[in-house]
């Protein structure tokens, strides 16, 4: 039997050359950036109205949106809840079979559809009307039914979709993202959203340790281990063993922090007079401290700018100056344990 080589297939737009992807994406990302600049340019007193209302709003933002513009408003609707601004996202579809429940008065309802005439859109929109809950609408199309609609109409620009055929939503779906950031960063600093608040949305990963604060992994002023500079030197050593960290703080009469003894100080000291001497004759005078308010990186960064090294800090006041009562103690064990390293 003869064989014969079969024919080399026609080329796909699989295979198109590399050059014809790049020019793909400078095309994608100039009509994107185009597009954002001229809603930049077209932004009026409607975007403050929006953030007034959601401002105002004593229950939640009410995200809704179909298809691509659905995915957009589940994007927004986190963002929002994760920056200060409680939001949930309610499908269309399903709102229509029995979620309309979760849109109650005191609620906002921002809606998103870039041609505004989504059927799916209808219900949900009527029942806004029913229990008076504003309207913020993002669209395309001010002449459209969600337009009319809306208490406050927020109009994309007008912009061609980087599809071949003009009509996946990809410049348009962009622009309603950026505008669901916008209005999330202006509610943000409406609010004076802080780092903290911000910390407590976002406990988990690694974006919530590098908001974790020295406060809240120091050990409290009841374990911070402490002799006068009078404490025989035994009676030092014992506090140190008590304490468990390796060393003890050395606390005028006032309580202030004026040194500490390590290990290290007592190996520097050794001699037949050791046990003679007192607190102030083996203690380092400039012990090492840190911020309540600082960051816990910071503290970890302290610790081993030096070789080898240091193991504890003493946690003292914020913005203070001189000799201060320490608020705690920080062991570089209560980092490892938080998860730094």
């Amino acid at each position: 039997m003869v064989h014969t080589a079969s024919p080399a297939p026609d080329a796909s737009p699989e295979t198109a050359p590399a050059e014809g992807d790049a020019s793909a994406a400078a095309r994608v990302l100039t009509l994107a950036s185009d597009a954002l600049a001229r809603l930049r340019d077209g932004l009026d007193g409607r975007f403050s109205e929006a953030v007034d209302a959601m401002l105002a709003t004593k229950g939640r933002v009410i995200v809704s949106g179909m298809g691509k513009s659905g995915h957009v408003a589940r994007k927004i609707a986190a963002t929002l809840a994760s920056t200060g601004t409680p939001a949930h996202y309610v499908h269309p579809g399903e709102a229509s079979h029995g979620d309309l429940g979760m849109v109650t008065r005191g609620d906002c309802l921002l809606v998103l559809s870039n041609s505004g005439e989504n059927q799916e859109l209808g219900d949900i929109i009527a029942h806004g009307r029913r229990i008076n809950t504003p309207l913020i609408a993002i669209t395309s199309r001010a002449e459209s039914t969600l337009a009319k609609a809306a208490t406050i109409l927020l109009t994309l620009a007008p912009a061609e979709e980087a599809c071949p055929m003009g009509m996946a939503p990809t410049t348009s779906s962009t622009m309603m993202i950026a505008l669901g950031d916008a209005l999330a960063v202006a509610l943000m600093e409406r609010r004076g959203f802080t780092k903290d608040k911000y910390r407590e949305l976002h406990p988990g990963g690694r974006l919530g340790q590098a908001l974790v604060r020295v406060s809240d992994v120091m050990r409290g002023p009841d374990l911070v281990p402490m002799v006068t500079p009078d404490t025989p030197l035994p009676d030092a050593v014992s506090k140190m063993t008590e304490g468990g960290l390796g060393c003890t703080g050395v606390a005028d009469a006032d309580g202030r922090l004026v040194g500490i003894i390590t290990d290290g100080d007592l190996r520097r000291h050794l001699g037949p007079d050791l046990v003679s001497k007192a607190a102030r004759d083996v203690m380092t005078t400039t012990p090492r401290t840190i911020a309540v308010d600082a960051l816990a990186a910071e503290a970890m960064a302290q610790m081993n700018e030096v070789s080898p090294p240091v193991t504890v800090l003493f946690v003292m006041p914020a913005g203070g100056a001189g000799p201060q009562a320490p608020l705690g103690v920080l062991h570089m064990h209560d980092l490892l344990r938080a998860g730094f390293a």
